[in-house]
């Protein structure tokens, strides 16, 4: 033990001796007194419990409150996995706010056709459009440029794109996104994405 602790020690000896001497004075019933004692203990311990997992608890609140918002950590965007197994995101296309199905097993990142009308995409300008195989099966799809492609802090610009109508209202990010990433990656039941 050293003089720092040997301090603590003596402190926290003087401190029962104030609160045992308080109860003494008021003549408190000793059990009525562990009570108070059992009861003040526990709410000590609440509180440190809580602050102890401060940040996870703020964490879940937010996913609960926003659960495709994800939380940023540094530079770093992480996403919980929802209900359905799958991990949603906010994001923006074109300074238009939409959700995105992210989607390692999709090539490219695909817009609904009313997000694309409203980012002020216009697939004409692909006449002939290009098969692409969905969980769906084969649809035509037009390919299109996202001018500014914003997922959290992650920003690109001129994102390669698919849009058809038969993708009704799910926009999802593909490997195209995810590749232009430094890094990706699941921890546990969190997608993790690194600008």
């Amino acid at each position: 033990m050293n003089g720092d602790q040997a301090l603590q020690m003596v402190a926290a000896a003087m401190c029962l001796v104030l609160v045992g001497s308080a109860f003494v004075a008021r003549r408190v019933p000793l059990g009525q007194a562990a009570k108070m004692a059992l009861g003040w203990l526990a709410i000590f311990a609440l509180l440190l419990l809580a602050f102890s997992f401060k940040d996870d608890i703020g964490d879940r609140l937010r996913f609960a409150i926003h659960p495709d918002r994800g939380t940023v950590v540094g530079e770093t965007l992480r996403i919980p996995m929802g209900d359905d197994g799958h991990f949603w995101v906010r994001g923006s296309v074109n300074g238009v706010e939409t959700r995105f199905l992210v989607d390692s097993g999709a090539t490219t990142t695909a817009l609904s056709a009313a997000t694309a009308s409203a980012a002020g995409i216009d697939p004409a300008d692909d006449p002939f459009g290009t098969p692409v195989a969905t969980a769906n099966g084969t649809v035509m799809a037009r390919r299109v440029r996202i001018a500014d492609l914003r997922i959290g802090p992650i920003r690109r610009a001129d994102v390669r794109a698919t849009t058809a109508a038969e993708f009704a209202d799910m926009n999802v990010l593909g490997m195209n996104f995810l590749n232009s990433l430094s890094g990706w990656g699941v921890e546990g039941r969190t997608l993790v994405l690194k600008p």
